[in-house]
Order: structure tokens, then sequence, then C-alpha cells
């Protein structure tokens, strides 16, 4: 069984993560991080509860468990341990509660579904435990000593439920549950239950600020694990393209469809619009380029350019060179030009280095997608899919990342924003999104994933 100890450590042998600073031991029972670290949010009495739900989590069902945390944190009253009930009254009622509450509730369920996910057959009590906390509690007669502090704890609970912890938990859920295929198609679902589709928004959606090393961890072995099915199961999706062309050239569909066996195309687009979007990213643009030997080549001209200013001008040219249209063409040109020019003025006259170039891509990312984090502006997005499509936005947001690899990040952590913002809209009132975000998925999975499809141009 996996177990976690400070990263300084260097007792116990250890093991990196691929593709993350979290490390892991491997031990003979299960320790949380924060029972094991300092921790701001941590006291003696948190403590007790840990150790106590740390105890349940081994030798309880997970049926049991749930029922143990209705009567602890919903009901606040007939909980089989009543020393336990008090520990939580004196957590409750602390000055600080209003603030560190959610932290502590968050840390609980964190202890169980740690332990729950790593066994498949007890996968189905997470989203039990995560809905119990949106639950009323039953009316019941209490002393009125109980019922001070049973509204204190609902008043908490509230506040739980309302914070960026528990959406985050909300999230894990829908990643981790099976949903049918007919279920993640039907339009009127809020975009939250396409989130497991895009394993470049998990590290920002599915982890808080106070996630620990076991979660992020988890996270990232999921996300690892969902995209390697996905560059799978695409790879799948072409090969039988492929194949069926090939046997219609020579024969008949209904030839085809006798031999073959029908692989179902793995992403939300059409069958047209997957075969567009890897057409698009696929091919050879503006001279006989691939996107990536055209971002090589705008750095190895600009290698001798002596000035910030003139690399922002040579930028401009290499993200417009797609742009078609008219009036709407050149308001965004002069739009993104204006942009450019206003990004980092006070050093137009030194020579671009890396750190330049990252700012000046970071703000470019900002200006296209979502300019404010508190009040998510994202006209430009909008304007820009408006006028262009989705197809040339994410080749502009690809073009940014061929040439600058170290604003990925940034670039999934500015779509999670937006993600967030729609999460509970209806698919159907925001197409133009799930369109991006699918694309965006496809051309990083190309220039960034494990897949090699480029028997996709037998496709005729």
């Amino acid at each position: 069984m996996n177990d976690w100890i400070n990263r300084k450590s260097q007792k116990i042998p250890k093991q990196q993560v691929a593709g993350s600073n979290i490390i892991i031991t491997s031990n003979q029972s299960y320790v949380p991080s924060y029972l094991t670290q300092n921790s701001q949010h941590s006291n003696a009495e948190e403590k007790q509860i840990y150790q106590h739900l740390l105890h349940l989590v081994q030798v309880k069902s997970p049926n049991e468990i749930i029922e143990r945390c209705r009567a602890l944190f919903i009901e606040g009253l007939d909980y089989p341990e009543p020393e336990i009930l008090l520990i939580l009254d004196k957590i409750t009622a602390s000055k600080t509660a209003v603030h560190e509450f959610k932290f502590f509730i968050n840390r609980c369920c964190h202890i169980l579904i740690n332990r729950w996910h790593m066994q498949p057959q007890l996968h189905y009590a997470i989203p039990e435990l995560v809905k119990l906390f949106a639950t009323s509690p039953a009316k019941s007669r209490t002393t009125s000593f109980r019922c001070r502090n049973i509204r204190r704890l609902r008043e908490l609970i509230q506040i739980f439920i309302a914070s960026e912890q528990y959406l985050t938990l909300r999230r894990f859920v829908q990643v981790i549950q099976k949903t049918s295929e007919e279920n993640i198609h039907h339009e009127s679902q809020p975009l939250i239950s396409l989130i497991r589709h895009y394993p470049y928004l998990y590290e920002h959606c599915l982890i808080s600020d106070d996630s620990t090393f076991e979660h992020q961890w988890r996270v990232k072995q999921i996300q690892v694990q969902v995209q390697r099915q996905f560059e799978v199961d695409l790879s799948k999706y072409v090969t039988y393209q492929v194949r069926r062309s090939q046997i219609i050239k020579k024969t008949s569909v209904e030839e085809a469809e006798r031999i073959l066996r029908p692989v179902n195309n793995p992403t939300l687009l059409s069958d047209r619009e997957l075969y567009a979007t890897l057409q698009h990213f696929m091919g050879k643009v503006e001279g006989n380029y691939t996107y990536q030997e055209l971002a090589q080549k705008f750095l190895q001209s600009n290698q001798k350019v002596n000035c910030l200013s003139n690399f922002k001008n040579n930028l401009y040219e290499y993200l417009i060179s797609s742009i078609t249209g008219g009036s709407g063409k050149r308001q965004w040109q002069q739009k993104l030009h204006t942009q450019l020019k206003n990004i980092l003025p006070q050093a137009d006259a030194q020579k671009p280095d890396e750190f330049l170039i990252m700012r000046i891509c970071s703000q470019l990312l900002n200006f296209l997608i979502v300019e404010s984090h508190l009040s998510i502006q994202h006209f430009n997005f909008i304007d820009l899919i408006t006028n262009q499509g989705t197809l040339i936005t994410t080749e502009i947001l690809l073009k940014i990342v061929l040439i600058c690899p170290k604003v990925k990040p940034y670039l999934e952590k500015r779509l999670t924003i937006l993600f967030q913002h729609y999460e509970y809209t209806n698919i159907s009132e925001i197409k133009w999104l799930v369109k991006v975000l699918e694309q965006v998925n496809i051309a990083m999975i190309l220039y960034f994933g494990n897949i090699d499809i480029s028997y996709f141009k037998e496709i005729g």
C-alpha cells in the first residue's frame, strides 16, 4: 500500500512520480501527509478526527462510514462515539472555524477518498460521500446546548459546500465516474459532466490550494491514464477509418462494414469535424510546413533580432498568417497589434530572451482567452471564434505554445478559468466552447503527446 512522507526525508527509499515533484514511498500503513507534517490548518482536535477516520476506513465498509459521516457532519448528534462529537464541537466553536473549517472537512473527505480510490470496487462510495454534504439534515428534537452546536455545524457545512474545495471534489467525482456515452452526448447536461474528456485541465480543476501530496499524485496518475487511453482510442479510430477508406476504394461501403468492426469516435466532435481537425493540424501549411516546422522557422529567423519591438512585429505576422475575412479580420488584427505593442513597452529596446518571450506569450494568452480572472472577461476569445471559427482560434493558441512550450501550463490555466465559469451551463448553450476544448485537446495530444497517426494522410 502506498504511504507518504515528507519530501526531505532520506530514511525510506523513495520514488519520484514521472512528470511531477511528488514523492511516494512504500510502507505498511497509510498515513496522510498532513498528520506527519506541520500544517497551518491542523490542530490537536482536528488530528484526533483524522486519526478516527483513518481507523474507520480500515475497519468499516464504505456504507457504514458514510452513515457515520452523516451522523457526525450532517446531523451532529447520535454518533456512536460521543467523545468524537465533543471534539468536533470544539473545532466548530473555534474563532477561526469560519475560515478554516472548509480545509478540515476537505481533508476528512480525502482520508476516505484516498483509501477508497485504491480499490476500484469501492469507487462507488466517493460520489456518495461528496453528495452527502449537499443533503439536508433530518429534523430532530434535542437539547438547547446541542441545538446551538448543530446550528453552528450546519452553518459551517454550508460554507464548505460553497467553497472551491467542495467544487474541486465535485469535479473529481465527474472524472472518476463512468458516464454512459448516451449521457455524455446529451446536450442538456452541464459542462462539468465533460471534464473527464480534458485531462489537460485536471491540474487546475481538481487540485485546490490546500491539496495534499497524496491527492496531487492521484490526480497526476489519473491524468496520465486518461490521456494515454485517449491516445489509444484516437489511434484505433484513425486506423479503422484508414482501413475503411482503403476497402471502399477497392470494393464498396457494404463490404467495408462487413469486414471491419466499427470503432467509435473518441471525441465529442462529429466524424466530419474530427477529420477536419486532424487534417488541419497534421497537414502542411504556409509553404508546405507543419506547425512545428513553422514555429522552428520563426524562432530561427528571430535569433538575430536585436530588439523586442522587432520581435513583437514578427510575432504579429506569424500569428495572423492564417486569419481570413473582411472588416472582422482588420479589426481583430488591429486589436492584436495594439496589444502586442502595449506588452512590456519599457523593454522594446532590449534583445529578446527566454524570459521576455515567456512574458509576451503569457500575456497574449491572457488577452486571447480570459483577460480578467475576477470578471471573466473573454470578449476577445468569443470575437475571434465568431469571426474565424474554432479551428483558427485553436491554431493561434497552438502557434504560441509551439514557440514557447513553457507557457503551455498557462494556456491550460486560462482554459480552466473559462471551463469553471461555464461548468454548470448546459452544453447546448456553449457548443463553441466544447468544440474549442476538444480541438485544443487534439492539438496538444498531436504535438505534445505520444501518439503517431501519421498514416492518417492515407484517408482519401
